[in-house]
């Protein structure tokens, strides 16, 4: 290090964004944690300061919430965190009417709306944040998944789910399935969007491939908080990598 460069005052903060992962004790699979982790890095990059708080059952909710993420799990884990998340439904909606961004994958996709009916015919409650309903099935959707949006361009990501998402007329899809099957295995969409909630199965993680979609929530973030969005320069190159690499996979 330089004299100079030791002597060199650091930047000051944009200011401090408190995202709050939900349970990812029990819904953090395929890599789920990813997603927060991105948006740590990009926070920083834009020059804000970044607080990552985590969220699990019994705990007492964090105060102030800028961003939300949630992830993917199996049906038990879907079980053991339901009470828990009934409990915060009403808390949940006041944020996302609010404007909140939220980012949710898969097993909390799917709670998030209306029920999930399990292929056994159990059917565990959602907290209707999102007017969708899923039913599982005997059909394992599987793969590499490409998908065309007009908000983010392409998303690429990895899907692996039995449960079947229909999207009711509250909500529209995340976009078109180009490779792969999305939400069902009907309609070729994939995902949901309300409000400032974008909603998906992709795993991968979903964000460290989609950089777009995490400085979307920054965005919305900052906006909401401090009124508008000074951006940083964001290293992107591992991201472009990722999304070749990830481009060139089979189904």
């Amino acid at each position: 290090m330089s004299p100079a460069e030791a002597t060199e005052a650091p930047t000051p903060s944009k200011g401090t964004f408190r995202v709050v992962q939900l349970y990812p004790r029990d819904m953090n699979i395929y890599g789920d944690w990813g997603n927060a982790l991105v948006l740590q890095r990009r926070i920083q990059w834009h020059g804000y300061t970044p607080e990552l708080l985590e969220y699990n059952v019994g705990d007492p909710f964090p105060e102030n919430v800028d961003i939300i993420v949630g992830g993917g799990g199996q049906d038990s884990g879907q079980l053991v965190i339901q009470d828990d998340l009934q409990a915060r439904a009403g808390h949940l909606k006041e944020l996302a009417e609010d404007g909140t961004p939220m980012l949710v994958i898969c097993g909390l996709y799917q709670l998030f709306g209306r029920f999930f009916k399990t292929r056994t015919g159990t059917v565990i409650p959602g907290i209707s944040v999102l007017d969708v309903e899923t039913q599982g099935t005997d059909e394992r959707l599987i793969g590499n998944v490409k998908v065309s949006t007009t908000e983010f361009g392409e998303v690429l990501g990895y899907e692996n789910h039995s449960g079947q998402t229909t999207l009711g007329s509250g909500v529209r899809p995340l976009g078109t399935v180009a490779k792969g099957t999305g939400n069902n295995s009907r309609d070729g969409h994939e995902g949901a969007r309300y409000r400032n909630i974008v909603a998906s199965y992709l795993h991968g993680s979903l964000l460290p491939k989609n950089p777009a979609i995490a400085d979307f929530l920054i965005r919305t973030a900052a906006e909401r908080k401090f009124g508008s969005f000074s951006p940083g320069t964001p290293d992107d190159a591992y991201a472009v990598l990722a999304r070749e690499n990830a481009a060139r996979r089979p189904r």
